[in-house]
Order: C-alpha cells, then structure tokens, then sequence
C-alpha cells in the first residue's frame, strides 16, 4: 500500500477539492500519510489566483524536491489547469500535473506516476475535458476526510463562475457556472449531520448565482430587479431537514444578492445572519473597470435592507486596493464607504497582474508601493470598527461552537486554576474572524453536566471582548 501526502494551498473550495481526492485515492488502495517524510507521494493542491500564491505553490514544489529528492511530486489544482501548457517545460521538480478538470481521475493518474514506463512530466486532460454537472465530482460525503475544523465542514454548491470580473482568473482556471443539482446537495449535507458535523458552510465562487447557469432568466443588474437564483431553492430544501446545526453562507456577490433568501432566514434561526459579500470597491469608475454594476449608494442600501430585516446580521466584505486607475480620489470614496458601511469584518487585497484578464492590458498601473500602503489604511482604520462591533454581544447569551482545549501553558503541571477552550460563535466563520474563548475552573473539567467535546455545541455568556475575540462563561 502506498502513501500520499497532501500540501494543501488555496481557499476553501480548493479544501474540498482536496477532501474528494483523498476519498477517491482512499477508496483505491492509497493510505493518507501524516507527514511528507513517510509518505510515497507528495501532492500540492495548488492556488493559481494571483501571483503571490502561484509562487507559494511553486516554492512548496521546489522545496519538497530539495528535502526528498527520491520521492514522487504531483502539483494538481489551479495552478496545474491554468498553465497546463507552460508548466512541465519549466517546472521539472515536479513529476506530474493534474488540474481542476476532472478530479475522478485523480487515482489513475497517480497510478501511472509509479508505472515503469511512465513518462515524466506526464501531464493529464486538463481543459480537455467538457464541463458541465454531470463531470462534478461524485463521492458519497460519508468517505470524504474532512480537513476543516471540528464540527464545521464545506459543501461546495457550484463550480466557476460567470460575473467575469475584470481582474479575476477563476473563469480561466475553472470556467463558467456550473450549478449542482438540489436533491445532491441536500444528500451530501443529510450525510454530513449524520456524521455529527453542526455547520454546513455553503460555499461556491459565487452562491448568489447557483443554479442561474440552468435558466433562460435574466440572472442580474445594478439595481438587483429581474436576478434569478436557485439559493432560495436550496435553502428550503435544506430547511426541511431535522437537526440543531448551522448553515453559513459564504461569497455572494453584492450586484445580484438573492433578497429572498432574508425571509427563510428570519422563519429558520439555523441559517445565520452572517454575509461574505465582497464589494471589493465604492468608486463609481473603478466598479465599472472591474466590471462590477452596481455603485457604493446601492451597495449601503443593501446593507441597510439586510440588517433592517436581520437585527443581527454580521457582515464580512473585502477590498481590493491598487486597481488600474485607482486614484486618490477613488481611494476616498472606499474610505467613505467604509466609513459608512460600518463592516464586521474586512480583508483588503492588492491588486495582481494577471495575465488572460481584462484588466492586465489596462492603463494607469498603480505602484505596488502605493496599493500597499492605502491597504495598511485600511486595515488600521477597520480595528476600531471591528471591536466596538463585537462589543454588541457582550452580555449574550450564545451557542458556541467548540474546536480545541488549550493549555495555560506548555507544562503538564501548570498551576493554573483555569482551562481555557477555542470555539466560535455565529459572528465567527471559521479561520477567517476572531475566535471565542471560553473559561472555566480546573474542577469543572471532571463534572459529568458539562459536555465539552470538539464539534459540538456549548450554551455560553459572553462577558467580554479581548481585541477581536469573545471570552465567554459557560451558561449554568
């Protein structure tokens, strides 16, 4: 029996990725190796979305041949499908590549890396193969490892997207929408409640639009009117299900947000008032470059809707600084949207030059040195903001989600009085926001009333805010 070993890079629909591959090389004879050392095969699920994580991905390659010189290297995911072409002519480290396209190969092809003849630099389909549902990945969710963190997995609805963004390479990594069937999706969360896991986070490039790539409907425009999307759809058929668990919603995007799916939400508490909605900008121009539609006016009113129908709705967004033609003029009018929009949560990324994209050929590069420096002003003035928002649930009653035991310190003979757990709350998407943490004696520890076990839930009160963390009490 060989061993594999996955160096995983990338966002979290490239995780899920990266869960279907091991059941599929699982249910093939392949055993998962904890650590690269003892393992025969070294597969780095790569990120191919901009420059930064294309070289993170192909540094891991190099420094995996550097340390084990004998063993098998595949570099699969999306830096593999978007240079397909270019990559076994120049990054000879590696013995094999194996895109996005088809992941039910991923077992024969690891196979032929170990065959006598096998040629290397050996290349799959990449691109080759058509896209559509029917060529998604189908693996039972109940042999799916997951890699997420305890109680919380991903249920990946869609794959590529269709908004075409100026900037943006997923479509020339991953192609145009292409939507999951309901019944399938509500299968694989049924499997998933069953195994324990208490949040489903639903995500995809883009779930405001699932399901739109299946209808001869008009799908957006700047003023939201005539969208149609299957989200609302799936969420009832989620809805239908029994269970104490969450349903978090990542990645809809602000031009053709689904409002329907506000009145399930405020019927069914399990589905949480938490939004990804990635503005990436406020000025008028600089939406148009990127070909966004709507404008920093329609996207607060937005805001407003959301928490005028959800008291308490949390909200994540990202801005992108350093767009081509982004002035100072445009810089103030981001700021003046932040300063408006009041964001629970915010990331802030510099622009990358990609080539293939709209916007690689355009005029008025910003200088790196600039786009870094209007990020960092960013950055400094959300602080404030995200800490006096999270200083509204001081005093709250809350579920939380719990992860791990941390130790008050690193000797087993600590005399600490107290044990400390990390979990989250609703306000609280996994790796990406603050964590919560929970305190309590030493003696509690042994009472059979308290049930503290990783993925499960904890009724608690939070009593205070320490920067952007929640610490909380267990409710007696």
């Amino acid at each position: 029996m060989k061993r594999y070993y996955i160096d995983p890079f990338g966002c979290v629909k490239n995780q899920v990725d990266a869960e279907n591959m091991m059941a599929l090389l699982n249910s093939a004879g392949w055993e998962s190796a904890s650590d690269a050392e003892t393992s025969d095969l070294i597969i780095v699920n790569s990120c191919g979305f901009i420059e930064s994580a294309k070289k993170e991905s192909i540094d891991a390659v190099l420094g995996w041949r550097s340390l084990y010189p004998e063993k098998k290297i595949l570099l699969a995911g999306c830096l593999a499908q978007r240079y397909a072409k270019e990559l076994p002519d120049i990054l000879t480290e590696a013995d094999g590549f194996f895109g996005v396209d088809n992941l039910n190969d991923i077992a024969e092809k690891t196979a032929e890396i170990f065959s006598d003849d096998f040629p290397r630099r050996h290349i799959n389909t990449a691109g080759k193969t058509p896209r559509n549902e029917a060529n998604i990945i189908r693996r039972s969710a109940g042999e799916r490892p997951l890699l997420s963190l305890p109680g919380s997995a991903y249920v990946k609805i869609s794959e590529g997207c269709d908004n075409r963004c100026s900037y943006c390479s997923i479509p020339l990594i991953r192609g145009g929408l292409v939507s999951r069937e309901i019944p399938d999706i509500v299968d694989e969360c049924k499997i998933l409640l069953a195994r324990g896991i208490k949040e489903l986070c639903v995500v995809g490039q883009d779930i405001g639009a699932f399901g739109a790539d299946r209808q001869n409907k008009p799908f957006s425009n700047a003023a939201g009117k005539e969208r149609y999307s299957q989200l609302p759809e799936l969420l009832k058929a989620i809805s239908l299900l029994d269970g104490h668990f969450w349903v978090r919603l990542l990645y809809i995007h602000p031009d053709h947000f689904p409002h329907e799916i506000l009145g399930l939400m405020e019927r069914d508490k399990r589905f949480l008032p938490y939004f990804d909605i990635p503005f990436q900008h406020a000025s008028s121009k600089i939406l148009a470059a990127m070909n966004r539609r709507g404008t920093a006016a329609q996207y607060l009113e937005l805001l407003e809707t959301i928490r005028a129908r959800l008291s308490d709705t949390v909200i994540r967004s990202t801005f992108l600084l350093g767009f081509p033609g982004e002035t100072e003029e445009d810089f103030a009018a981001l700021l003046e949207f932040q300063e408006k929009a009041r964001l629970d949560w915010l990331g802030c990324f510099t622009y990358s030059r990609e080539e293939g994209t709209k916007s690689f050929s355009m005029k008025g590069r910003v200088p790196a040195k600039t786009a870094v420096t209007r990020k960092k002003i960013i950055e400094e003035r959300q602080i404030p903001v995200t800490e006096k928002n999270m200083e509204r649930f001081s005093g709250i009653d809350m579920d939380v989600l719990l992860e791990e035991r941390i130790d008050a310190s690193a000797s087993d003979t600590s005399d600490s009085e107290e044990i400390f757990w990390l979990g989250r709350t609703y306000c609280q998407a996994p790796d990406i926001d603050g964590s919560t943490v929970i305190v309590l004696p030493k003696n509690h520890a042994d009472n059979n009333d308290i049930n503290l076990k990783a993925g499960t839930f904890l009724k608690c009160g939070i009593i205070a805010r320490r920067g952007f963390d929640l610490e909380a009490r267990i409710k007696r």
